[in-house]
């Protein structure tokens, strides 16, 4: 993701639109609005591949590795980085 100028939080609202953090979710344990936890990983992937070349991810000029994780009930994640051979 391109990150600056206010795309990160522009990011944060456009989710906040398109999934709301309230009662209209049929899954509905956990926090109030729990539901869009689970509908999240369909707008925005779980998992992403990036080559990298020379030890470092080929990203663009203004590029990010960017984690996006709304969930209130779980506090702490674990992120795990898979390499493979070229």
């Amino acid at each position: 993701m391109e990150v600056g100028a206010g795309s990160d939080i522009d990011l944060l609202a456009a989710l906040e639109r398109l999934l709301p953090r309230d009662l209209r979710y049929r899954h509905a344990h956990g926090a109030p609005g729990h539901g869009r936890d689970h509908l999240l990983p369909v707008l925005v992937s779980p998992s992403v591949t990036i080559p990298v070349v020379g030890g470092h991810p080929a990203l663009g000029t203004w590029q990010a590795l960017v984690l996006v994780d709304l969930n209130v009930d779980n506090p702490r994640r674990h992120v795990r980085f898979s390499f493979l051979p070229g």
